[in-house]
């Protein structure tokens, strides 16, 4: 018998290794089989909430926050591309980083449409794959259309600013948990894993979880 399981993945659309956690986290759910029936919502947070609409050269970027340098962000997209490669999620080139409110706005709507995995799944895919604007509302709306999301309600809910409140509030609530990196994985409300982790690793924490419960 399948038990249940609730699974809150907090990331952003910007975060690279959100796209590899949650290529890894699907993986182990479906190695996991009918032994599992997991619910998995995502929730919103920003990695840069005041990044404009035109968004800012990567490396820049990074060299900028992080203090690393061109060669650091290279050594950082090779391992990026070969632990997407790992879980079925390849790297393109993306040279700028942009704003994600909107994005977040979209999804809780496809969330509320049933589809909110998905379209994560797509703007991850949009981005970090072939490195499209995450702050476009062209871009959003074409990812909403590929799952099957009413593109002219798509529109209308990123051109009316819905959803704002909700999202702002999420984001509240997850860092008021403590929670202030992605990906992060909250798992029955209660048992936390962060970061992108192996495949294994989220598989062996189900497995125990479902044992306890």
């Amino acid at each position: 018998m399948k038990q249940p399981i609730r699974i809150d993945f907090v990331s952003d659309v910007a975060c690279p290794w959100c796209a590899v956690g949650l290529s890894s986290l699907q993986l182990a759910l479906s190695r996991l089989g009918d032994a599992v029936d997991a619910e998995l919502v995502t929730h919103p947070f920003e990695l840069n909430p005041q990044m404009g609409e035109d968004g800012e050269d990567l490396v820049e970027h990074i060299g900028r926050k992080y203090g690393r340098t061109p060669e650091q962000v290279a050594q950082a997209q090779a391992e990026l591309r070969q632990r997407g490669a790992e879980v079925g999620f390849t790297f393109g080139p993306r040279k700028r980083i942009y704003n994600t409110f909107d994005a977040h706005r979209l999804m809780h709507w496809a969330g509320i449409k049933g589809k909110q995995v998905q379209l994560k799944q797509a703007l991850l895919q949009a981005y970090h794959g072939e490195g499209k604007a995450t702050s476009s509302r062209d871009v959003l709306v074409d990812a909403a259309q590929s799952v099957g999301l009413d593109g002219a309600e798509a529109r209308a809910v990123l051109e009316g600013g819905d959803y704002a409140n909700e999202v702002r509030a999420e984001e509240e609530k997850y860092q008021a948990m403590g929670i202030h990196s992605v990906p992060s994985v909250i798992f029955n409300n209660r048992y936390l894993l962060t970061g992108a982790q192996p495949v294994e690793a989220f598989e062996k924490a189900i497995r125990q979880i479902l044992d306890e419960t």
